[in-house]
């Protein structure tokens, strides 16, 4: 079976700025890979071009330049946003605004992003919303660890189920919530995102 449109995939990988001799940004192994449903819009369409007709055991191993990837630094994602966004409870929440956290937020259309605190200036907090790889290309090795074919539910809802199928759903913050579920199966998708068991 090979990487294609609506296979489930588990690829292991390094993830390096810039060239094969950059910083390792991002590293995944046996025990928590990168599983996903291909061909659905989940992650860079070049990112999948470059997996495409893989199966269980090839290796991998290619670059992607910015504008492929999640394009240059965009300097007005940079904004300076008061401390009162900062209230909890009516007091400013002094731990949320460290240099270099990344909080969670919500912009005037109610679309949630993330935010890197980058300074603190006066009354203001300046965060940069650029993706954090923005302005890097990216190199990519590893190994595809197991293909599959989706099920009928996971094909209905767009992305992976867990195996146990305990139907939990993820938090604002990213983070699975295993509450409803009955076992501890529940993780996160690998990007950040929802639950890789969340419907």
């Amino acid at each position: 079976m090979i990487a294609e449109k609506n296979k489930v995939v588990s690829i292991v990988y390094e993830l390096r700025s810039g060239s094969k001799e950059g910083e390792v940004v991002e590293s995944l192994n046996a025990e928590n890979p990168l599983t996903f449903l291909f061909g659905t819009g989940g992650l860079l369409p070049i990112f999948e071009e470059n997996l495409s007709g893989l199966g269980s055991g090839d290796s991998f191993e290619f670059e992607l330049g910015l504008e492929d990837a999640y394009g240059p630094v965009v300097e007005n994602a940079i904004v300076d946003v008061p401390q009162s966004v900062f209230e909890v409870d009516g007091q400013i929440d002094e731990s949320l605004m460290q240099i270099g956290n990344m909080v969670p937020m919500m912009d005037s259309e109610g679309r949630r992003l993330n935010g890197k605190v980058i300074a603190i200036e006066g009354d203001a907090v300046k965060m940069d919303f650029n993706h954090p790889m923005a302005g890097s290309d990216l190199y990519f090795k590893g190994q595809v660890t197991d293909v599959r074919s989706a099920t009928d539910e996971e094909l209905t809802h767009g992305h992976v189920h867990a195996t146990s199928g305990c139907g939990c759903g993820g938090s604002e913050s990213g983070e699975c919530n295993s509450d409803n579920c009955e076992d501890d199966n529940c993780k996160s998708d690998g990007e950040g995102g929802s639950c890789g068991c969340g419907c």
